[in-house]
């Protein structure tokens, strides 16, 4: 029997200290801006939209 989710909780935790380490991530590309997680958001709820709609 199929499961239907008919709501999606998103949770995140942003630290912003300074380390070496982090600052190493950053720089090889791992850090994400605040623009680029909102449009991701925006995707995730297009697509649970549309599924939605079927």
């Amino acid at each position: 029997m199929p499961i239907e989710i008919r709501e999606l909780i998103i949770k995140t935790t942003v630290n912003n200290t300074t380390s070496t380490t982090g600052s190493a991530n950053n720089a090889a590309g791992g850090g994400i801006e605040e623009s680029q997680i909102n449009e991701i958001a925006d995707k995730i709820f297009e697509i649970i939209k549309e599924k939605s709609e079927r």
